[in-house]
């Protein structure tokens, strides 16, 4: 029962999505109809400089709901289910979690906390415990499907003994907007550690892909310039507001 490491992939974006986010803003403000200037973005016919352009002018006046026509879908392993309770409660998005009803999960991998593997004795308490709880769960599919119930119903009850340590791998699409907003709740340094990592590796994919978007994207006070968590919650990398 190995530990399992964080890894994120890229599975897809919304393709054109710089002249997409363009259009929707053009069609805010223009009387023509983005439609019919369509052809004319995939053509090159409006230089990607001066899409990039327009896009940050209308941003910085606070206008951001365009860039909602833009999703990214991420692939993601080795985390917790600690961490994918607090992650689908960003509800703006969509979610595909592997099933601990449907897949067995007697061999289950774990997310140590390195404030826990930086202590021996905690470690070894940890180690042991997963290794007790995975036996535990191997004899209760065992004793489950002697009395009569089938391998999936054998799964759905042993895994109420599961940890949240237990490892997980999900699928999750949001638009450009709810990462923003995922960004600068995440990546904070109050966010917790596991969740925070997974934050910074998906803004390092975005912002490459995007930087127009997500070039200043981050914890809040980035953006805001000072920290508004107050003095009990600061971490001390930009003063508190006024």
């Amino acid at each position: 029962m190995p530990q399992a490491r964080l890894d994120v992939k890229l599975l897809n974006s919304s393709p054109n999505a710089l002249s997409l986010i363009y259009a929707a803003f053009r069609q805010c403000y223009s009387p023509g109809f983005v439609g019919e200037m369509w052809p004319r973005l995939l053509r090159g016919e409006v230089s990607l400089e001066k899409q990039a352009a327009l896009i940050t002018e209308v941003l910085a006046s606070g206008h951001t709901s365009p860039v909602e026509h833009v999703s990214y879908t991420f692939a993601i392993q080795g985390v917790s289910r600690s961490l994918t309770h607090q992650l689908v409660r960003h509800r703006l998005a969509s979610y595909s979690q592997q099933s601990q009803r449907y897949v067995d999960e007697s061999g289950f991998e774990y997310i140590l906390p390195p404030a826990i593997e930086r202590i021996p004795k905690a470690r070894e308490k940890f180690v042991r415990l997963m290794d007790l709880i995975q036996e535990a769960y191997q004899d209760l599919q065992k004793t489950l499907k002697s009395n009569g119930r089938t391998r999936e119903e054998a799964n759905e009850d042993a895994r109420f003994i599961l940890p949240n340590a237990a490892e997980s791998k999900i699928v999750a699409t949001m638009n450009c907007r709810s990462l923003l907003n995922f960004f600068e709740l995440r990546c904070c340094e109050r966010a917790q550690w596991e969740i925070r990592e997974l934050a910074w590796k998906m803004l390092e994919m975005v912002r490459e892909d995007l930087p127009v978007i997500f070039a200043s994207a981050g914890p809040k006070c980035e953006r805001l310039g000072y920290c508004p968590e107050g003095e009990k919650f600061t971490c001390g990398k930009y003063p508190l507001k006024d």
